[in-house]
């Protein structure tokens, strides 16, 4: 009887662990190919897991509320009762996560690299410790139950107290309170009157209002240390990304590369075309889908910056799929792709690019958003900073910073002579993985996107 093991699939480059929430099969049911065995979570999307291969479930390898590394066997599969579908190529099975060979092999540091559900869990009841904030229970206590990272997140967000979450009736499995029951029961709480209202969200820490609308402060949830400094608890999502970041430089050799355009011609052809875009597109126009689309000329013009590491190999990728860091209102940070973004008109990339930014601030990115990145941009002059040094995400080679478009006076040569004259300039920074991207490569690449964006030619809607 051939057996196989699938295991947990990747759901994105920065996820290493997923909370499995319920089993969709049990040992003995028969499915096909593609079709969902089990529920799982992870701080930012709860998603299905389909089968590689069509077959019969014969054990379950792991627990529902189990948290998961990625890769791990999860469940055991009988292929050979699929008599009517044809046999799947080894090579393709574990291109979808499934171990044809036997568990997978997982490191002491992959296991422990994240903390278990359980501690958002925690931290979500120890946002309000004092019985007297909580109002009288109107609903039933559904106490012990199962809440996905997700969820979590979204209380947390919201203020909602793990004894408030207790008294929202869930629609999912055993009562089990889905993402839609949460946001479905915010807007009521906040609107309900004085008299009846839920607790409030914990008050952040006091700061000067910034010209410009900030993150929003962590809650305290560790009290205060020795009376000098108040303590934060990091949550689940700012662990996993300084997990990350740690391992991208101790993975690479980090250098970054500075170079200034002059967008001149971009800034006023954007002036002028703004409000007709918008009405021809349905979209509105900012900078990034003007500033990816040079980056994809680019990348064709230098495919060796397209690549990852595999040991001592390098993996020309043929897909540009382009990565770009949005900053989410919790103050986290979160990296959406789009996917042969060379396939997109300009229309097409504002398209992408704001659909990925508003579904990534409202929570509602799918695993696939986050996967398969190539190569990633971060726009950090929206916060007004004029250049940075980005980390790479791994196991990409190679990350750009926009600065802040800054005008200027700059040296403007002609056929009759140089003159001063006020310019539009910002500042591109260029880190690359100096393991497989020298100073030169690095460095032209750069220039042409820059070259790309000082010789702008409106490209087709």
């Amino acid at each position: 009887m051939p057996l196989i093991d699938m295991v947990m699939p990747r759901m994105g480059e920065s996820i290493m662990e997923c909370t499995v929430i319920t089993w969709l099969k049990q040992p003995g049911d028969r499915f096909e190919a593609d079709e969902s065995i089990l529920e799982v979570a992870t701080d930012k999307v709860d998603t299905e897991v389909p089968a590689p291969c069509a077959g019969v479930l014969t054990e379950q390898l792991v627990k529902t509320g189990e948290v998961v590394p990625i890769g791990q066997p999860i469940a055991r599969i009988d292929t050979g009762t699929a008599a009517t579908v044809d046999p799947v190529p080894l090579s393709s099975l574990e291109a979808v996560g499934v171990d044809v060979a036997g568990a997978n092999d997982v490191t002491e540091a992959e296991t422990e690299a994240l903390n278990s559900a359980t501690e958002m869990e925690a931290s979500i009841g120890a946002m309000s410790t004092n019985p007297a904030r909580l109002p009288p229970r109107t609903e039933p206590a559904f106490e012990g139950r199962f809440y996905s990272p997700l969820v979590l997140n979204i209380a947390r967000q919201e203020g909602i107290s793990r004894a408030e979450l207790d008294t929202i009736p869930g629609s999912g499995a055993e009562n089990r309170v889905t993402k839609k029951d949460i946001m479905a029961y915010v807007p009521g709480r906040n609107q309900a009157t004085p008299t009846a209202t839920l607790p409030p969200a914990p008050v952040p820490v006091a700061a000067p209002a910034p010209p410009t609308p900030a993150p929003a402060m962590p809650t305290l949830t560790g009290g205060s240390l020795n009376g000098s400094a108040d303590i934060i608890q990091m949550d689940r999502m700012r662990k996993l990304i300084a997990q990350r970041m740690v391992e991208s430089v101790q993975t690479s050799p980090h250098v970054t590369s500075f170079v200034e355009a002059d967008l001149t011609p971009v800034v006023l052809w954007r002036a002028a075309n703004k409000t007709a875009f918008a009405k021809q597109t349905g979209e509105n126009l900012t900078y990034t889908p003007i500033l990816i689309d040079a980056i994809v000329k680019a990348i064709r013009d230098f495919p060796m910056i397209n690549v990852s590491v595999d040991g001592d190999r390098i993996l020309v990728k043929k897909s540009i799929n382009i990565g770009m860091a949005v900053a989410l209102p919790t103050g986290n940070l979160i990296v959406p792709v789009i996917h042969d973004a060379g396939q997109y008109n300009l229309a097409g990339l504002a398209k992408r690019v704001n659909d990925l930014t508003r579904r990534a601030r409202e929570n509602k990115l799918t695993a696939d958003d986050l996967a398969g990145g190539t190569y990633t941009v971060s726009n950090i002059g929206t916060f007004g900073n004029l250049m940075g040094t980005p980390i790479i995400v791994q196991p990409q080679v190679a990350i750009m910073a926009f600065g802040a478009i800054v005008k200027k006076p700059a040296v403007i040569e002609t056929p009759q002579g140089d003159w001063l004259g006020i310019r539009q300039l910002m500042f591109l920074s260029h880190s690359y993985d100096h393991r497989v991207v020298d100073g030169a490569l690095g460095g032209q690449f750069v220039r042409r996107v820059a070259d790309y964006l000082e010789q702008w030619n409106v490209p087709n809607l």
